[in-house]
């Protein structure tokens, strides 16, 4: 299995392992990555560059009716999402309209799903944004990719935009007060001739201590789960991740692993 690219604004619901019945919707171009990182594990495969001319967003009443006809079917269909999830191809919060987009969802979810939850799945590239923040802060899943507090490690394992500081983000992260929940990929493997690994113990201790200064309200920590774009990558184990999860919970914060 290669990787893949939504071809829909709106798509599913399909079975998602951290958030059951879930209703995506993919803010960034069908069937095209457009995205503030270029991550070496993304499922979606590389960020194109240099192509700016041919990146077309959805409009913010394009999504809002298409999430309405679909919220409709479903009703229809007695089929009750448990998540309306952006996701997609890339980087949603890089929508102009994420805000407003943010707001009909909200309006549309209470008025077909009240019982259903919004997520939103970022790389936390965008969180300097104001209105990126405060629409963040509305949803009941404000999950924010930090995967590792190392600079080196995070220029080679998601390789992100020139302009992208990890200090800032992680200055933004603290910022949430707790309303937010961290995701971390573990991984281990090769790229450009260069050992990559965040589970050696200098990598764990570096990010705990960081963790503990966000105070997030949970941590999720997850391997890859389909292909990558980059080779020579690996899986770590379950038992690896129990083990990161113990030394979390021993800290006093809450984790979730996803294998």
């Amino acid at each position: 299995m290669g990787t893949f690219l939504f071809d829909d604004v709106v798509f599913g619901p399909v079975n998602s392992r951290r958030f059951g019945v879930s209703l995506g919707i993919n803010l960034l171009p069908e069937g095209y990555k457009y995205c503030t990182f270029n991550c070496i594990y993304c499922e979606c495969g590389w960020t194109f560059k240099n192509n700016a001319e041919k990146v077309k967003l959805p409009k913010r009443s394009f999504v809002s009716k298409n999430l309405k006809i679909r919220l409709e079917e479903l009703r229809e269909q007695g089929i009750a999402p448990d998540n309306i999830t952006f996701a997609g191809n890339g980087e949603p919060t890089i929508h102009p309209d994420f805000a407003g987009i943010i707001d009909d969802t909200i309006k549309l979810r209470n008025q077909y799903f009240p019982k259903a939850e919004i997520s939103v799945l970022t790389n936390s590239s965008m969180l300097h944004n104001k209105s990126v923040f405060d629409a963040l802060n509305k949803v009941d899943n404000n999950v924010l990719k930090l995967d590792t507090v190392i600079e080196d490690t995070f220029q080679m394992l998601n390789q992100p935009a020139p302009n992208i500081s990890l200090e800032n983000i992680i200055a933004d992260l603290k910022r949430f007060t707790g309303n937010h929940i961290i995701q971390t990929l573990f991984i281990k493997g090769e790229f450009n001739g260069n050992r990559i690994d965040n589970t050696t113990q200098p990598e764990l201790d570096a990010w705990l201590k960081v963790i503990k200064d966000i105070k997030p309200k949970y941590v999720m920590i997850y391997p890859i789960a389909r292909d990558t774009p980059a080779k020579n990558l690996e899986k770590i184990s379950k038992s690896e991740l129990k083990e990161i999860e113990a030394m979390v919970n021993n800290a006093g914060i809450k984790t979730k692993v996803y294998y």
